[in-house]
C-alpha cells in the first residue's frame, strides 16, 4: 500500500516519454510551476537514457526524474521487471498520472496492485495509421478498464482514447492545456527584437508551432506556402519544433527551392517570444487532442488558419478560422490573404475566460490529488 507522511507533500509519478519542448512535456512543467509545492510535489518517470532540458529545473524544484526502458511492445517482460521494482522501492507516491499511452494499462495496472491511485491523462484524438499507430491501440485499449481516474485535454481526446461509456462517467474530465497567459501578451519589442534576429522585419511572417511528425501535417503547410509565395513574394514561413520528420521536411522545402524562404528554428523554449513575430498562425493537422499551440496563439493576437480536425474547444476567440483539408489549397491561400487585414492585438483576457490559465488549473488539480482515496 502506498505509504505517505501527513508532514510532507504528497508525491505524484508523472510518467512521460521525455522531458524536453513537447506540448504535454510543457503542458506538465506549467502546472508543477504553479503548484502548490508545500501540499503537493511532483517526480517523472521519463522512457529516454537521456538527459532531458527541463531536468535542472526539476531537480531544484525539489522533485526527481527516474528511467524505464521505452516500451517497444517486445521487451514487456523487462519493462514490467522495471516497474515492479521501482515501485517496491518507492511507495511513497499518492498517484502515478500517466502521460504515454502505449504502456498505460501495464504500469497504471501495477500501481495499483501496489495500492496507489491510478491516472490515465489522453492528449490526442487519432493514432498514426501505421503499424507503430495500430500497436499503440492495442496495447493502450485496456487502460479504460484498469485506471481509477480519466483526465482528457478535449471530450473528444477522452473519447478516443477511453470510449464514449467512460469519457461520459463520473470518473472522466477534462483539464485544460492551460499556460502562463501573461507571458503571451503581445509585445510590439519583443516582436521587433525577434523580426531582427531573424533578419525578417520586412517580411509577411507565416508561423506554425508543432512537433515535427506526421500528424501535425507539414508537408500540407509547405505547399500553402509554397502557393501563397506566387501571391506574397515577401512571405517567409516559420517552423518551430523538431521531430522524427525533419529530413522529409527539409527534402520537401529543397524540392520546392524554398530554402531561403523557410527558417526551422528547431527545439525553442520561447514559443511566446517567437509568436510575437509572426503575422499569421496557420495550423493544419491531422488531428490534436486540443491544439495548445493554437490557442497560446490566440492568446499573442495572432489571426489563425486551422484545419477542421482541430477541436472546436480550441477556438476561443474570433481569431481562428477552421479550413477541411479536402479543400482546394487555394482556399487555405485566400483565407491567409483575408486575414491580413487584422489589426493586432493582446487577447490574453478571452483566453483567460475560456479556462486556459495556469494559476487555476493548477488549483484544480491540487484539488484532484488531494481528493485521492
Amino acid at each position: 500500500v502506498a505509504v505517505t507522511d501527513k508532514k510532507k507533500p504528497l508525491r505524484i509519478l508523472h510518467v512521460l516519454g521525455e522531458l524536453n519542448f513537447g506540448g504535454i512535456e510543457v503542458m506538465v512543467m506549467n502546472l508543477y510551476r504553479h503548484i502548490n509545492r508545500r501540499k503537493i510535489q511532483f517526480d517523472f518517470m521519463v522512457h529516454t537514457p537521456v538527459r532531458c532540458v527541463f531536468e535542472d529545473e526539476i531537480e531544484s524544484l525539489g522533485g526527481h526524474v527516474y528511467r524505464v526502458p521505452r516500451f517497444n511492445g517486445i521487451n514487456i517482460a523487462g519493462y514490467v521487471y522495471s516497474w515492479k521494482t521501482f515501485l517496491t522501492d518507492h511507495p511513497e507516491y499518492r498517484a502515478v498520472h500517466g502521460h504515454i499511452g502505449s504502456s498505460a494499462a501495464i504500469y497504471l495496472h501495477l500501481a495499483k496492485k501496489a495500492g496507489i491511485y491510478a491516472i490515465a491523462h489522453s492528449h490526442g484524438t487519432k493514432n498514426e495509421f501505421t503499424f507503430r499507430g495500430v500497436m499503440y491501440s492495442f496495447f493502450s485499449y485496456p487502460t479504460r478498464f484498469v485506471a481509477d481516474r480519466f483526465f482528457g485535454c478535449s471530450v473528444a481526446a477522452g473519447v478516443h482514447r477511453y470510449g464514449r461509456r467512460t469519457a461520459s462517467s463520473s470518473s472522466f474530465m477534462v483539464i485544460q492545456n492551460a499556460f502562463d497567459i501573461e507571458k503571451f501578451t503581445y509585445d510590439i519589442e519583443v516582436r521587433n527584437r525577434v523580426l531582427a534576429e531573424f533578419g525578417l522585419a520586412e517580411n509577411f511572417v507565416v508561423g506554425h508551432v508543432g512537433r515535427l511528425n506526421i500528424m501535425k501535417n507539414h508537408r500540407f503547410l509547405l505547399k500553402v506556402f509554397a502557393a501563397l509565395c506566387e501571391h506574397v513574394p515577401e512571405a517567409k514561413l516559420l517552423l518551430v519544433g523538431e521531430g522524427e520528420e525533419r529530413i522529409a521536411i527539409e527534402t520537401q522545402i529543397q524540392r520546392l527551392s524554398m530554402e531561403d524562404r523557410v527558417i526551422m528554428t528547431g527545439m525553442r523554449g520561447d514559443i511566446e517570444a517567437l509568436l510575437q513575430a509572426m503575422d499569421i498562425f496557420v495550423f493544419p493537422s491531422l488531428a490534436e487532442g486540443l491544439g495548445i499551440s493554437l490557442v497560446e496563439a490566440q492568446a499573442s493576437g495572432l489571426p489563425c488558419i486551422a484545419s477542421d480536425t482541430v477541436p472546436a474547444e480550441a477556438k476561443v476567440t474570433d481569431l481562428v478560422t477552421f479550413l477541411s483539408l479536402h479543400e482546394e489549397i487555394s482556399c487555405w491561400v485566400d483565407a491567409i490573404r483575408e486575414k491580413r487585414s487584422v489589426v493586432r492585438k493582446g487577447r490574453i483576457e478571452e483566453v483567460r475566460n475560456a479556462g486556459y490559465d495556469i494559476v487555476s488549473s493548477a488549483r484544480e488539480l491540487e484539488q484532484v490529488y488531494l481528493n485521492t482515496p
